[in-house]
């Protein structure tokens, strides 16, 4: 497993990480122990990043996480949590000093540390991004010790590049993937001036990108993937990246013709993000044992060729972009 600086931190961390949403709600039926292996096998690969919210399962991820540290023993992981989605309704007044300090004080519970490592808001209403004052409370945080760094996690290109301007974000999570290639214009060259450590999530394109989905495939009631097509719960970018799902196993099949026949489509597709020095690491979900093993394992496989980065970029621009590039 190679490392990356995480941005200014002063840390390094695994180039792949382990994406926690899946452990803990929306992405149908995952038991405790297949959470837990999952989890556990990552950390066997090599993973030091683990990337949760306080929302995944109403603090279930975390409290998983918890109890793997615990078994484990031995150095932690960097862990980073995400915090603001539990506001019902989630909306900017919700974001007062007293509310932030309470949704940390649980995830300090919940993840059973003396101090987050990084402490995300996740997903905030537009206007935090133009509200200095939220910023000044999360550096009230940091100078308290309860967490050690902030940064955000963005639905679209425009809010990253707003909130690299306050001096404290240590990092900007979004979505970047095959699909979602808009990052790479402007937000990650003004991230790399700024010495900004980037979260890449939903890598795979909430499985698409695994070459395993087809025009007959079911998901669980509970599975976003399901009831999230149209944004009726959350953004809908966050559902297999916004684009249509015809649209996109179409495209998925031109992409089939450049996967080389000894690695899978989803090691594929980490890959290609991992091509972009920018990228701190990414963060695929797992449900099990052997897929945790099978993201872990991008990391070691060779660097894509030229002509194929440029054959992924025109499938994008002429099947993709015109579904989500100015959109997020």
């Amino acid at each position: 497993m190679k490392a990356r600086n995480f941005g200014r931190s002063g840390r390094q961390v695994s180039e792949i990480g382990f994406g926690a949403w899946a452990i803990g709600g929306t992405w149908g039926e995952v038991s405790l122990d297949d959470a837990k292996t999952a989890l556990h096998a990552a950390l066997d690969s090599g993973v030091t990043f683990i990337d949760t919210a306080d929302s995944y399962g109403d603090g279930r991820s975390e409290k998983i996480i918890a109890e793997v540290l615990k078994e484990r023993g031995g150095e932690r992981p960097f862990v980073a949590t995400k915090i603001g989605r539990r506001l019902s309704p989630h909306v900017a007044s919700g974001y007062t000093k007293e509310n932030l300090n309470a949704f940390v004080d649980r995830s300090l519970a919940n993840l059973q540390t003396d101090a987050l490592d990084l402490v995300q808001l996740h997903c905030p209403p537009t206007e935090i991004y133009y509200s200095p004052e939220i910023f000044a409370i999360m550096d009230e945080m940091v100078n308290a010790g309860k967490i050690r760094s902030y940064g955000v996690s963005v639905e679209k290109v425009e809010e990253a590049l707003k909130a690299i301007e306050f001096p404290n974000v240590a990092s900007v999570q979004l979505i970047y993937n095959i699909f979602r290639q808009r990052p790479d214009e402007l937000f990650f060259q003004q991230a790399k001036k700024r010495d900004v450590a980037v979260i890449a999530r939903v890598p795979l394109a909430s499985g698409l990108l695994t070459g395993k989905m087809n025009k007959d495939s079911v998901f669980d009631k509970e599975d976003h993937r399901t009831f999230n097509r149209n944004g009726e719960a959350f953004d809908k970018g966050e559902t297999f990246s916004g684009v249509p799902f015809d649209i996109a196993l179409d495209a998925v099949e031109d992409i089939r013709k450049y996967v080389p026949g000894d690695v899978t489509m989803a090691m594929f597709a980490l890959r290609w993000i991992l091509m972009n020095e920018a990228v701190s690491v990414v963060i695929p979900g797992a449900k099990n044992k052997s897929q945790a093993e099978s993201n872990a394992h991008a990391s070691d496989i060779p660097a894509l060729s030229n002509e194929t980065l440029a054959a992924l970029k025109e499938i994008y621009q002429h099947k993709i972009a015109p579904y989500v590039h100015q959109r997020w």
